[in-house]
């Protein structure tokens, strides 16, 4: 059976979708951009007080197009807690460094879900997605009565199977070439390297759901390998960062382009959760002794990479970056989306 159409069934012109890259590249300027440039554009609630997300969600609505809004569905609390007290020890130096000093107790937050999702209740979007564990099946159902479609961000046949159960509208599909923190559902599990093509195949073969696929999108050729696996459309998130209207910081920007960064790797080292990011003396130091622990190591560290980055020292900093990095351009989002749309 083919699966019904997502996007032109919520009025979005091009098989494309801005990935909401939570922390600041998903500017309401970008927005705005991808937007007016015929893609969907992806309000990033991460990390976002439901105050801020209130104000986002309205910038978006203005712009008069279709939007959705992305959350983190809090997962269960998973802490190692003398892993976690030895992985503080070990950055100890390195916050030192910078004049700073990191508090040894863990902290723990749920990302004030349960008030973004009564504020998307009280004020529906056209589209709500899902990442880091499935919303409940209640969830997805009062956001569907309120008129709002529901993804759910899978990365395994099995988490795809059980995200249509709990009633979703369609998936997204992230292969492990992305950049940022991975969707998984175990954060505790190895990310590979297949290409997000094998992924969205695989995920094909347990669901007839509408189907984005994201991860390691490089250039038109990318965007063509990914709908004919089976994809509906394609999330553009790495292309973006360097674009005029994203909110990525400086330093960011500048390394993405910088020669000393040659390759990009999983790691838990910046935020306890596995995300893909350039590598960097940083992340090849501590990678290997950083404890499962989301979001407990991404409080740890914060203050030590906001620190980093405002210096512009790169490399103790998470550049978060897929493997299609050396694409990026410093160009309006507009020119990145219609050069990804040549040949659709």
């Amino acid at each position: 059976m083919t699966p019904t159409l997502l996007l032109p069934s919520l009025g979005v012109d091009l098989p494309l979708v801005g990935a909401p890259m939570a922390g600041g590249p998903s500017s309401p300027a970008l927005v705005a951009a991808l937007a007016s440039a015929g893609a969907l554009p992806m309000v990033a609630g991460g990390y976002l007080s439901p105050e801020d997300l209130a104000e986002r969600i309205s910038a978006a609505r203005a712009t008069g197009r279709p939007f959705g809004v992305n959350l983190f569905v809090p997962g269960p609390p998973e802490l190692d807690r003398a892993a976690f007290a030895r992985y503080a020890e070990r950055l100890a130096p390195e916050a030192e460094q910078l004049g700073l000093t990191l508090d040894p107790a863990p902290r723990a937050d749920d990302d004030a879900y349960p008030a973004k999702l009564a504020l998307l209740l009280d004020d529906p979007v056209p589209l709500v997605t899902f990442t880091f564990a499935p919303p409940t099946a209640a969830d997805v159902a009062a956001l569907q009565r309120a008129g709002s479609r529901v993804l759910v961000t899978v990365t395994t046949p099995e988490e795809a199977r059980e995200a249509e159960a709990r009633g979703a509208d369609g998936l997204i599909a992230q292969g492990p070439r992305a950049g940022g923190h991975s969707g998984t559902w175990d954060p505790g599990r190895r990310i590979g390297e297949e290409d997000t093509a094998a992924v969205v195949r695989a995920v094909r073969a347990r669901s007839t759901l509408p189907i984005v696929a994201a991860g390691g999108v490089d250039g038109p050729a990318a965007v063509t390998a990914l709908r004919e696996s089976g994809a509906e459309a394609v999330a553009v998130g790495t292309l973006l960062l360097r674009a005029e209207e994203a909110g990525t910081s400086a330093t960011h920007r500048e390394a993405l382009a910088d020669p000393r960064f040659t390759a990009t790797a999983v790691t838990r080292a910046f935020t306890g959760r596995p995300a893909r990011a350039l590598r960097t003396p940083f992340l090849e130091r501590h990678d290997a002794e950083a404890p499962t622990a989301y979001p407990a190591v991404h409080h740890l560290t914060r203050a030590l990479r906001a620190e980093a980055s405002r210096r512009g020292l790169a490399e103790l900093v998470h550049l978060w970056a897929g493997t299609g990095f050396r694409a990026a351009r410093a160009v309006p989002a507009r020119t990145v989306i219609d050069d990804l749309a040549r040949g659709l």
